[in-house]
């Protein structure tokens, strides 16, 4: 312990008295102060000794008293006396026992550890310093800034930086240079470090001082238990209780300074300044080396320029920090020397080594750091400036450093360098990108860069959000880009003079930074992207191992999500305190302004062509107003006009662009300035146009502005004199800096030319010449920006040779820098929002804005390069491509891609190829990996990606040698087969290699195309067209697109005729088997695609694939319906569909396939009865017997026995079933099956009836049936429907058996129909007599009257009379108007069946009828005479039909022969009663109807008569041919209509029921009889005389029957006919009558008595 401060120095000193150079002359002063001190010393000792007390610490007042020595130490010349002396100071410092906190009596408000620490940096005497000193003085200093001891700040911590870098410079030795520079790094590294962790000390303040509390009462205690140990003698306690004291002193006191720092109040950054400033040793110039110093000056404005107490530190470290860092950045700025670039000069490795510790300093920037405004300002004023001059410079490690440093700054510092970034892309990068002089060094220093740049996916999508996505900024992200594509397409190396192999290694570069930001976009996007394989994510980035270790990987921040990404917030210093705000992530929002960005782009490239189209543009599009100022204001601000467009456009004459010029110059304020200075604003915005009016017109107005803004001048008399002096000015310009003009104008001829123009007054020659002198020294000329804008554009200068591209480059370059300087010192003070980009919906716009270069750089990479390198990031590309597009939709994008790996597969190469590369068969690995991972979003991309595969297999089957006989996937081995399947072979072979092949190259061509059948792309292959588990999970629609095109390239390969493959379709049928257990509404989609393709398949002339595809479509069924279907679910239906289709071509498998469906799933089948039904409906109408006996087994099987068992799940398809057996039913060629199909339609009703619940009960599609209307919908309408059919259809025994068979159902089950059933019904029925209205053969109308109407006709009415009372309301206007159809036909039998059927119809049901349907009945029967009146058989039959309607068939007959059989026995008086006379409808008629009837047979009588006595017409009409051996006459019908027409009279005259009638009927019956009789006398054929005999019979018989009161009317009108009649010859009966009625006359008149009469009798 007793190895103290005191012993230490004291042997410091002695041995510094005892080196040889101590002892000479002049270090007498070093010796005597060395000498004081160690008497000192040993005196303190002595003194400690005897207290008995030894102390580890002192006071600092007594450890610092003895600096002196070493002070003096320093200034000696001596190497060995500074090395010990300094060796001794740093011993000192590291161990604490030298804290330099006591004033300076030597240098007032300075402290002891300033001047300690300048007395070690002066040691260094420049470059002839001892090398052991220099390492003695790097030791010193790194343990000064390093000590937690003691403290140094500001100009004392420079000082020590500032000879650590000198040492570095100055120094020969080159371990000494190393040593310094790292110091130099380890420095920094203490000085950034401090001032974080003080930032992060002070959240523990209140600690701390609690702490501290509670440290000094410990002290208080341990001092007090000391003091009372010395009073009580116990030595050795109190020596503990001292140490306890002072051990924890030294690193707590270190402690306790850094925790109060922050609380003590700190100068203002000025006063620092001009500390450093005034310092003495700021301007030395050391041996030369410039003293860093004269960088930090008190002129530096950032303090002036950060308003607020935010431009305030708040620690003395953080002044430290901002000093140093101030320092490198000025030191990194000073210029080189003239020439080529020594890399020994100390220039060169002054500004290399302060750029590599900027870069230190900035790669472990911490929190502090990257958000303290005064940091932030310090990058933007000082490091950004430094940058813009060194990011051109052509020393190649300059360069990179400045590149590492822009990287840094991108990483940390992007979101407070918004505009400094941009600066650096445009005017630096992609300027030297696109440059053709710039070497290739820089170029490839620059895109290695850029590749750094382009892995960060956050960086990337920031730089097109905030730049592309910004109105005032330029579009990097595309610029970028189209560079890119550019190099990576090799345009520009034969420009450069690269040779192959540098050119080959910058497109690998460019390939490598378009992959890593389409990596990029595919990692920002992936949570939109589901892979069903779960296979990492394509675009993911993992830094090498190399990367990490040199800190080179840019921070990728956390996975970045719609919502908020705190990884890239932290890392990029977003929300910081003292920066600007952030711009909420609305990708809506970028997207429209990006929109308008693109319109505003478009109007400036039309403005720069034509001004006012550009104009009209903007204006139209809405981005630009109408008005002067507007236009103005564009003008000014927008910095991508072409100025020589603008010039012109404000110089035209137009009254328009003259508005607009006035406007433009009227917003420019020239108040308090030179009339140079405003004439250089004027113009620096635009380039004067060449034309002398146009330049007058400007000049006019500028003078007329600046006289305007400038009216307290006195200098100009008027306007007219700044305009003509401002026309000199610009003569002076191009006159004195135009290459052109050889002889320049002098000070005094520009003097004589100005004389006079000031209102005949001359100018001073001293304003004058001043103006002269300031032209000379700077031209006035546009801003500095454009001019370079200007000059790259528009010129391209070819390049001799390397020497001639090398000037130029240093050129460029040197106005680069001027530009970007410009620019970087003019948004320096700025702040630009900064926009963190967060969401996914970014990478949509982002790849429509570049897909184009992307596509172009990778298809000349593929084409034209053969490297494997290249083709592996070519492909690479195209992979992140695709699957961008695939996720947003993006179907043109998607499909370019797909169509360029398509087209360098060279499998879908419509020309020959002469070899397949090892690119090909890796594009088509890549094309298969496409299809596996990227497959859920192809969409129409699949046709390609399919057709491929099929080419691949094809090639496969090559490849490995199959035998080229089953490239059609058939095993049937016919010759014929066989030979056109080897042919294909070998002419696919031909196709592929060439026709010029030989066979070595045949068998290398096959070698290579036989690699793609290694395992994984067999295994791809396989499992791309969706028969992995994947396919399971993919969205349905996607798979619908997958599926469509699958089987368009199916149908490709079976479109050959002679060697059709498989391959497709094979995959096909695994699809549909391993996707349907998807959700139904999916599998439906694709089965829609897939049962459409086996439509065409299974329809192929190709026998093989027809087999294979109804065979293949079997099996799928049966598994299909396996599954089994719910209730009122269409899913069986849509999945047997097809079989409907290859019906109409392969019938026999078809049948056969539904055949063994039926009888092995018939329980599981629902909605698929109908397509079952639908095949055997087809097959019923065909002529091949075996096909219908098959189809109908199996129908009749289902109708008799699955109906039987599974009826309610077949109800659906019932209608379909009664369909098809009459389809059955209807075929000619099989009447046996035709009569068995009736039966089965007759069995079919049975289930109907059984069943009626059932149909009740299912609802299906007739959710609008009302549930009791189902069963007549569902059930028996089908039936009876295609019953009805059947008769429309068939021959005759079929159609009278269907008819029977429909009517047999109707009388059976109609008593269950309801009303509104039987009006559908007999629609169905009137059909059969509808069918004759058609134009037909005559002999079939005739055979389809006679029978099947008449069979129906009767049928009609036995159901009507059946069924009465339900249908007489609803069904007999229909059935009379039916009637009256079929009476009217010209067929006899019809028209006979038809009055037959009305007689039954009324006599079975009159009784039932009401007055109502009585009238009906009548008026039918009224119209059924007037419109046959011509007919005479229909007029007879109707007359008969009235008369057994009247009084029952055959009463009429019966009473004739009773009055005959009378008259004959003369029994006259007795009474004549027929049995059947009250059967007739007499009694149910009113007299209203009768009186109807009457005149129907009144007028046929007439018609009849008239007929009859019209000789003439029946004369001609027997000579033109009428049937008869006589002329033609009516007298059956007279005779009839006029006896049927007398009985209803009579009838009526004496029934007493209707006796109100009895006048009407009395008048009627007289004028008929007369008329009657007096028609009977004028006739004067024997035979028309003899066909009246019983007419006349019926007359007098009746009259005589009427009581005397009536038989006196009567015989009174009758008795003068009746004597007439006398006259002819009569037969006995009628002789007999009349002789009665005659003797009746005689008693009711009076004229004999009735004895006489009675013996008479």
């Amino acid at each position: 312990l007793y190895l103290g401060k005191g012993m230490f120095v004291s042997r410091a000193l002695e041995k510094i008295l005892a080196e040889k150079e101590a002892k000479r002359p002049p270090h007498g002063q070093l010796r005597r102060a060395c000498q004081v001190a160690l008497d000192e010393i040993k005196s303190e000792l002595e003194k400690q000794r005897a207290n008995g007390i030894i102390l580890w610490n002192s006071n600092f007042i007594e450890a610092d008293k003895y600096f002196l020595p070493f002070e003096l130490a320093c200034q000696s010349k001596s190497p060995r006396i500074v090395s010990t002396a300094l060796d001794c100071l740093q011993k000192l410092i590291a161990y604490g026992h030298i804290t330099g906190n006591a004033p300076d009596s030597g240098a007032p408000g300075k402290r002891l550890i300033d001047r300690i620490v300048e007395t070690i940096c002066n040691c260094f005497q420049g470059p002839q310093t001892d090398e052991g000193v220099q390492l003695q003085i790097i030791k010193a200093l790194l343990t000064a800034v390093t000590s937690p001891y003691i403290e140094i700040h500001e100009g004392t911590i420079l000082q020590t930086v500032r000879t650590c870098y000198n040492i570095y410079l100055a120094s020969k030795n080159l371990i000494n240079q190393t040593t310094a520079k790292a110091t130099l790094t380890q420095m920094l590294n203490v000085i950034f470090t401090r001032m974080e962790n003080q930032a992060v000390s002070s959240y523990y303040f209140f600690s701390s001082q609690m702490f501290r509390l509670l440290r000094n009462f410990l002290v208080y205690l341990c001092f007090f238990c000391a003091t009372q140990c010395r009073a009580s003698q116990s030595h050795g306690i109190e020596n503990s209780c001292m140490i306890l004291i002072i051990f924890p002193f030294s690193p707590l006191v270190a402690e306790e300074k850094l925790v109060t720092e922050p609380v003590k109040a700190l100068p203002a950054l000025e006063t620092a300044d001009t500390l450093l400033s005034g310092s003495s040793n700021e301007n030395v110039q050391t041996n030369g080396i410039p003293d860093d110093g004269q960088s930090v000056s008190s002129t530096d404005n950032l303090v002036n320029n950060c308003t607020g107490s935010a431009a305030r530190f708040s620690h003395v470290l953080q002044k430290d920090a901002f000093l140093v860092f101030r320092s490198l950045c000025k030191l990194s700025m000073k210029p080189l020397g003239e020439g080529p670039p020594d890399p020994k000069s100390h220039e060169l490795r002054s500004k290399v080594v302060s750029l590599q510790l900027l870069l230190s300093v900035l790669q472990n920037a911490g929190l502090v750091f990257r958000t303290h405004e005064m940091f932030i300002n310090a990058i933007k004023q000082y490091l950004c400036v430094a940058l813009s001059k060194n990011g051109v410079s052509s020393v190649p490690d300059v360069f990179e450093l400045s590149l590492a440093i822009f990287l840094t700054l991108l990483s940390n510092f992007k979101t407070h360098l918004k505009m400094q970034i941009e600066v650096f892309f445009k005017e630096i990068f992609l300027n030297i990108l696109e440059t053709s002089s710039s070497s290739f060094e820089h170029k490839w220093m620059v895109i290695q860069t850029l590749t750094r740049i382009c892995a960060d996916a956050q960086c990337v999508v920031d730089i097109y959000v905030n730049y592309d996505c910004d109105l005032n900024a330029a579009n990097i992200f595309e610029r970028l880009v189209n560079d890119l594509s550019k190099i990576a397409q090799g345009r520009s190396g034969h420009e450069l003079g690269m040779t192959p192999l540098q050119e080959l290694s910058l497109r690998k570069k460019g390939l490598e930074c378009l992959v890593s930001i389409l990596k990029c976009m595919v990692e920002w996007s992936k949570d939109l992207y589901v892979n069903p394989n779960h296979q990492t994510s394509l675009g993911s980035y993992k830094p090498s191992e190399q990367e990490m270790a040199e800190g080179k990987c840019l921070d990728t921040g956390g996975r970045r999500s719609s919502v908020s990404s705190l990884d890239s917030t932290v890392s990029s210093g977003v929300g910081s305190v003292g920066t600007q705000t952030a711009v909420p992530d609305d990708p809506e929002q970028f997207e429209v302004i990006k929109q308008q960005k693109e319109i505003i782009e478009h109007g400036i490239e039309l403005f720069n062509k034509k001004p006012k189209r550009g104009i009209q543009y903007l204006q139209e599009q809405g981005m630009l107003g109408t008005t002067t100022e507007d236009l103005a204001q564009f003008l000014h601000q927008e910095e991508r006009l072409c100025s020589t467009q603008v010039g012109e456009f404000l110089g035209e004459s137009s009254k328009f662009n003259k508005e607009v010029m006035y406007a433009y110059v009227d917003q420019l304020d020239f108040c308090g300035k030179d009339f140079v200075s405003a004439l250089r604003i004027f113009l620096e915005g635009f380039r004067l146009p060449g034309e002398a009016q146009k330049i007058d017109r400007l000049m006019e107005k500028f003078a007329a502005r600046y006289i305007e803004c400038n009216q307290w001048q006195t200098l100009f008399a008027s306007a007219d004199t700044a305009y003509v002096l401002a026309y000199s000015i610009i003569m002076l310009t191009t006159d004195l800096h135009s290459p052109q003009v050889k002889n320049k104008m002098t000070k005094e001829q520009y003097i004589k030319m100005n004389r006079g123009i000031n209102d005949s007054k001359d100018l001073p020659e001293e304003y004058l010449s001043t103006i002269y002198e300031e032209i000379e020294g700077k031209k006035i000329a546009m801003k500095e920006t454009k001019e370079y804008a200007i000059t790259t554009k528009c010129s391209k200068p070819s390049v001799a040779n390397e020497k001639q591209r090398r000037l130029l480059y240093n050129l460029e370059m040197e106005q680069m820098a001027k530009t970007a300087k410009a620019l970087m010192e003019a948004v320096s003070h700025a702040k630009a929002p900064f926009t963190s980009a967060t969401h996914l919906d970014h990478v949509r716009p982002m790849f429509k804005l570049v897909w184009t270069p992307l596509l172009a750089a990778y298809s000349v990479g593929l084409q034209n390069c053969d490297d494997p390198e290249v083709a592996s990031l070519c492909l690479e590309g195209i992979r992140c491509a695709i699957r961008i597009a695939c996720i947003f939709g993006m179907q043109l994008e998607r499909d370019a891609y797909v169509q360029a790996l398509a087209r360098f597969s060279l499998l879908t190469a419509s020309s020959s190829i002469t070899e397949m590369k090892q690119k090909n068969i890796d594009t088509i690995k890549t094309l298969i990996t496409v299809a596996h991972t990227d497959g859920n979003y192809l969409g129409n991309s699949w046709h390609e990606i399919l057709k491929c595969i099929s080419q691949l297999e094809l090639a496969q089957l090559i490849g490995t040698g199959v035998k080229t006989r089953y490239l059609s996937g058939s095993g049937r081995e016919r010759e014929g087969s066989i030979k056109s399947y080897a042919s294909a072979g070998e002419e696919f072979m031909r196709n592929l290699v060439g026709s010029g092949a030989d066979k070595r190259h045949m068998a290398s061509i096959q070698e290579s195309v036989g690699e793609t059948s290694s395992q994984s792309v067999v295994v791809a292959v396989d499992r791309a067209p969706g028969t992995g588990a994947a396919w399971l999970t993919a969205g349905f629609s996607r798979a619908v697109d997958f599926v469509r095109w699958l089987c368009a390239v199916s149908m490709d390969e079976l479109a050959s005729p002679h060697h059709p493959r498989m391959f497709s379709l094979q995959k096909i049928v695994e699809i549909s088997y391993y996707n349907m257990n998807r959700i139904r509404l999916q599998w439906s989609r694709i089965w829609h695609v897939i049962g459409d393709h086996f439509n065409k398949v299974g329809c192929n002339p190709n026998e093989d694939v027809a087999i294979f595809a109804v065979d293949s479509l079997r099996q799928l069924s049966m598994k299909f319906l396996e599954k089994g279907e719910l209730a009122n679910f269409r899913f069986q239906k849509d999945f047997l569909r097809p079989f409907e289709h290859i019906m109409k071509k392969n019938r026999y498998m078809v049948i056969r396939c539904i055949a063994q469906m039926v009888n092995s799933q018939a329980g599981n089948i629902r909605s698929g009865w109908k397509n079952i039904f639908a095949v055997f409906h087809q097959a019923a109408s065909d002529h091949d017997g075996n096909i219908v006996e098959l189809a109908f087994q199996t129908t009749a099987h289902i109708v008799t026995n699955i109906f039987q068992q599974h009826f309610p799940a077949a109800i659906d398809s019932f209608q379909d079933a009664v369909k098809c057996l009459s389809e059955f039913a209807c075929n000619v060629a099989f009447p046996d099956t035709s009569m068995e199909a009736i039966r089965l339609i007759r069995y079919c009703a049975k289930y109907v009836s059984e069943r009626p619940q059932v149909l009740r009960e299912y609802t299906s599609d007739d959710m609008n049936v009302a549930p009791g209307d189902r069963v007549w919908v569902r059930g028996w309408f089908p039936i009876l429907f295609e019953l009805s059919c059947i008769i429309n259809r068939c021959k005759l025994d079929v159609r009278t058996r269907g008819l029977t068979v429909m009517f047999e159902i109707m009388k059976n089950y109609g008593h269950t129909f309801e009303k509104h059933w039987w009006q559908d019904l007999f629609r169905i029925v009137f059909r059969i007599f509808d069918n004759m209205k058609l134009p037909e053969q005559q002999t079939e109308k005739s055979e389809w009257m006679t029978t099947t109407c008449n069979h129906a006709l009767y049928a009609i009415c036995d159901v009507f009379t059946q069924f009465y009372e339900a249908l007489h309301e609803i069904l007999l206007p229909d059935i009379l108007a039916q009637l009256h159809w079929c009476v009217k036909q010209d067929n006899e039998q019809l028209a006979r069946s038809g009055t037959n059927c009305l007689e039954n119809l009324v006599i079975l049901n009159g009784q039932k009828f009401s007055p109502e349907v009585w009238g009906q009945t009548c008026n039918c029967m009224l119209e059924i005479f007037k419109t046959t009146i011509p007919h005479c058989v229909v007029q007879l039959e109707l007359i008969q039909t009235i008369d057994n309607i009247v009084f029952y068939p055959a009463t009429s007959k019966k009473e004739d022969a009773e009055h005959m059989a009378a008259a004959q026995q003369d029994t006259l008086d007795a009474v004549i009663h027929i049995d059947t006379e009250d059967q007739g409808m007499y009694k149910y008629m009113s007299s209203h109807h009768l009186f109807k009837l009457l005149d129907c047979l009144q007028e046929s009588h007439s018609f009849s008569k008239a007929f009859n006595s019209n000789y003439e017409q029946r004369t001609v009409l027997w000579r033109a041919g009428f049937k008869g051996k006589s002329k033609p006459n009516l007298l059956k019908q007279e005779t009839s209509s006029l006896a049927c027409c007398l009985r209803i009279l009579f009838r009526m005259y004496v029934d007493e029921s209707r006796r109100e009638a009895w006048d009407a009927v009395q008048q009627r019956l007289l004028s008929v009889c007369s008329e009657a009789l007096a028609y009977f006398i004028t006739v004067n054929s024997e035979s028309h005389r003899e066909a009246w005999t019983n007419l006349l019979l019926l007359l007098l018989t009746k009259t005589l029957k009427i009581s005397d009161d009536k038989f006196r009317a009567h015989a009174s009108t009758y008795y003068p006919y009746l004597c007439e009649i006398m006259q002819f010859d009569l037969i006995p009966e009628l002789r007999a009558v009349l002789r009665k009625f005659f003797l009746r006359i005689g008693v009711v008149f009076n004229i004999c008595i009735p004895g006489e009469q009675a013996r008479l009798n």
